[in-house]
């Protein structure tokens, strides 16, 4: 190497966690001493991270396997030509003679082009000591020289690279760190355009029972190693400083009722580092500190409330965390955005994702269209991660190697959508994956084994659900009620005013009972119905919940409760229908199935009867297939409507084909789209279809092509709460929206609804006009006498507003602005051809 590890600290411009960056790009790993953490540092990316720690000044494997590897994210290999000089000691951890199976690799690139989709499905060269202690470049082969380390407790390994006419050639040589003496060296070449890319170490390369001949290799048990002074400089390295990940890696905030709340999410330090963050504001020239939160062990969340937050301007802050640095000395990390104004005088856009795989990581193209959108809300339905992301498996037990599992996944989402989770609200909630169930039935909390899950209840740990709770949710307004189910599990239903609508966040699988040992009498899952001769009627068993009986107060409550705002919408995970009736890359039919929200029917009903008395627009996720549909209980079209976004990455697929099947539709809607018009879903439920998103039949070659062909994307939904209309959008993956063109968004897509039709119900009768002088768009409230209960609560639109009833009899008609109290009541009012209730304020 050019420089010593002395002068290259002599010139360092950065000194953070863990290495030194120079000015001229090269850079030394400088792990601190006296810590022990999961979390490498900002400047790498460890795969898996649970099986990595920071010890005894170095990086260790802890848990071994195959592919164990660590990317350095500030260095990579550009396209210019240039020259590699790279060198890494390493030694055994866990007592073993001499290194085995470790070393390099460079050039690592993905199909989409990213280094952050590099580090997770990105191939390169491998360079370094094969099982038997021999070195290899590209694969072990007994055709090669043999070049063996011999019983070396330590190996300082170099690998250099320079160009070679059209080729580069590689020379790697295995030395002795003491002395300098060279233990074997072995070179070769290779094409020039393979050398661009990230790079990486490697414990066990993992090359199976056979090598690059094709012959059988004897292979040892898998062994650890630690790994120090990772060098690398040259003139085809290029330095990327900024991208720096952590110790703060991305936060989520809200803002509702002036108290801002906000949860910044940190890598998993160690024990030895600071505990707490600080939350900054920007004030003139200078910060000021508002807040200190400490950082939960196991979520690694800080989580601020403040209250008497001014919402009516940009406050821009930053979140701020001291780190010790290689050389022992604190130095301040931050990680910045901005809490926006409420937005006023114009229409609230709320951008909608679900179901994210990892396979278009770091989601680049949804990323930047939505951040062109500029939408004032962000709302995350669900399976934000799932088990498969990031590869290495799962782990379930013991819990807090669990969470860091989950963390690199969930970290994962971070990476891909910090940059527009920080300067705009987020709600975020989780789904049957996030909490490592392939469905959930949460049946209050229920303890279950993970084989028992369709019986109803959470398999992991509560505290694992509670750490992934926290991550999603914890930045959320309080919840209406906060008291755990079973287990200590904490809940998250609450409200959300901001920009004056009101948004019902609830958790529709928290509750929700499970079909085996209620309902399921059949054969095979019992959550799937294959029988076509099947009776929907035979699985609403009396009993069965759906949302609960606390989320049902809470929903009653929030339908009736209209202070200082114009429109509502409910935000959940999955749509109150079964719409989905073919699944998978098989596309296998299903009659029915009991994961969606169209069972209970009973406890579906509920919670439609709940929504409409608000007039409340439904927005979901969960199913994999983008779809407006307008729902009824009694007749079509007597209830809401339901936006479900498309997935952001689709793994499996889903689609909703009636016309195939021939099964008998009504009223199709204007335009005639196929497979849409009014329904019955497989469990008898009331669906009109209005818009649906399926898949393509055959998907293209591609990785973004075949998500795109599989019906990915993402949903905006604009509230205008000037004319109380609805404009729902559901826009493709592979799209330009700063340059839109037809088919850019799903066949029925765009559609403008107006409030008033998410209670669509026919009126039996009328009562008088109600008209209003001294009070424009005052809140209008029907009770019917006969059993005290609310009908239905609106803020109407103007001064005028006759209200439709459902039956004769005598109602109570309530009038005015609860919030300043001034409300006058009607009683005994009944039908009337004409007539009216004058109001006077």
């Amino acid at each position: 190497m050019k420089a010593t590890h002395a002068m290259l600290a002599a010139a360092a411009t950065v000194l953070t966690g863990g290495g030194i960056a120079v000015a001229d790009g090269e850079f030394a790993s400088a792990f601190p001493s006296g810590v022990q953490r999961v979390w490498a540092g900002p400047e790498y990316w460890t795969n898996p991270m649970e099986d990595w720690q920071i010890a005894n000044g170095r990086l260790e494997v802890v848990r071994p396997g195959p592919n164990r590897n660590v990317h350095i994210l500030t260095r990579q290999l550009g396209r210019q030509a240039g020259t590699l000089e790279m060198s890494v000691l390493i030694g055994r951890a866990d007592n073993g003679a001499a290194p085995r199976s470790a070393g390099f690799r460079v050039g690592i690139r993905s199909e989409l082009g990213d280094y952050r989709s590099a580090v997770f499905h990105g191939r390169g060269i491998d360079a370094g000591i094969a099982d038997d202690g021999s070195l290899f470049i590209a694969s072990p082969s007994r055709s090669r020289p043999q070049a063996q380390i011999g019983d070396a407790k330590v190996v300082k390994l170099c690998l250099t690279a320079k160009p070679a006419g059209a080729r580069y050639a590689l020379t790697l040589v295995a030395k002795d760190p003491a002395s300098g003496t060279a233990l074997g060296k072995m070179q070769t070449q290779i094409r020039s355009d393979r050398l661009v890319g990230n790079l990486a170490l490697v414990n066990d390369y993992g090359f199976g029972k056979k090598g690059a001949a094709g012959k059988k290799r004897k292979t040892g048990p898998p062994v650890r190693h630690w790994f120090d002074d990772w060098r690398i400089a040259g003139t085809k390295v290029v330095a990327h400083d900024d991208q720096a990940f952590g110790p703060i890696l991305f936060s989520q905030y809200t803002l509702s009722r002036r108290v801002m709340k906000m949860t910044a999410q940190m890598a998993p330090i160690g024990k030895a580092d600071p505990q707490t963050v600080d939350l900054q504001l920007k004030t003139g020239d200078g910060w000021k500190t508002v807040g200190t939160a400490p950082i939960h062990a196991l979520a690694r969340t800080a989580t601020f409330r403040i209250e008497g937050w001014d919402d009516t301007k940009d406050i821009p802050y930053r979140l701020v965390y001291r780190l010790t640095s290689a050389n022992g000395k604190p130095r301040d990390h931050c990680w910045s955005g901005t809490v926006r104004r409420e937005p006023t005088g114009r229409k609230l856009v709320v951008a909608g994702f679900t179901g994210n795989t990892d396979a278009g990581f770091p989601n680049a193209r949804v990323a930047r269209n939505v951040a062109i959108h500029n939408p004032d809300l962000l709302f995350f339905s669900g399976d934000q991660i799932y088990e498969q992301v990031g590869g290495y498996g799962i782990h379930r037990t013991p819990v807090d190697v669990a969470v860091v599992n989950y963390l690199r996944k969930w970290i994962m989402w971070g990476w891909a959508f910090r940059d527009v989770t920080r300067d705009r609200p987020t709600v975020c909630m989780p789904d049957d994956h996030d909490v490592y169930q392939g469905n959930i039935w949460g049946n209050g909390g229920n303890p279950i084994a993970m084989r028992d899950h369709p019986c109803g209840g959470y398999a992991m740990h509560p505290d694992f659900v509670n750490a992934v709770h926290l991550t999603q949710t914890s930045h959320l307004p309080d919840p209406y009620d906060a008291t755990p189910i079973k287990q200590g599990i904490s809940v998250y239903y609450c409200d959300l005013r901001y920009g004056r609508v009101s948004f019902a966040i609830i958790a529709d699988r928290m509750f929700k009972s499970g079909p085996q040992g209620t309902v399921a009498t059949w054969e095979g899952r019992p959550d799937w119905v294959k029988d076509t001769n099947f009776d929907p009627k035979i699985v609403d068993k009396p009993g069965l919940k759906l949302l609960g009986d606390r989320q049902l107060k809470f929903l009653d409550a929030w339908a009736a409760d209209w202070t200082g705002v114009d429109m509502k919408a409910v935000l959940s995970q999955t749509i109150l229908c079964n719409l989905a009736n073919y699944h998978g890359a098989a596309k296998t039919f299903l009659v029915a199935d009991l994961d969606s929200n169209g069972w209970p029917q009973s406890g579906r009903n509920r919670a439609l009867r709940a929504l409409r008395r608000g007039f409340a627009f439904h927005l979901a996720g969960d199913q994999h297939l983008a779809s407006i549909v307008h729902h009824g209980i009694d007749a079509h079209g007597d209830a809401g409507y339901s936006f479900c976004v498309p997935s952001i990455a689709a793994g499996y697929p889903r689609s909703w084909r009636p016309d195939q099947e021939g099964r008998p539709v009504k009223n199709r809607p204007a335009g005639g789209l196929p497979n849409t018009g009014e329904y019955l879903d497989g469990l008898g439920n009331r669906v009109t279809v209005h818009a649906i998103g399926n898949p393509e039949a055959k998907n293209r070659p591609g990785a973004l092509n075949t998500l795109h062909d599989k019906a990915s994307g993402y949903g905006l939904v604009r509230f205008d709460r000037q004319t109380r209309q609805i404009t729902i959008e559901c826009w493709r993956l592979l799209v330009d929206v700063a340059d839109p063109k037809p088919g850019d968004q799903f066949p029925g897509w765009p559609k403008t609804i107006d409030m008033l039709d998410n209670y669509a119900r026919r009126a039996h009768a009328w009562l008088p006009t109600v008209r209003v002088a001294g009070m424009s768009d005052p809140v209008v409230q029907v009770i019917d006498e006969s059993d005290g209960k609310i009908v239905y609560t609106l803020r109407i639109k103007g001064t005028s507003f006759r209200p439709k009833v459902f039956k004769d009899g005598s109602y109570t008609v309530r009038v005015g602005e609860p919030s300043a109290k001034k409300v006058k009541t009607f009683k005994g009012v009944r039908p009337a051809a004409t007539g009216s209730i004058d109001v006077a304020f």
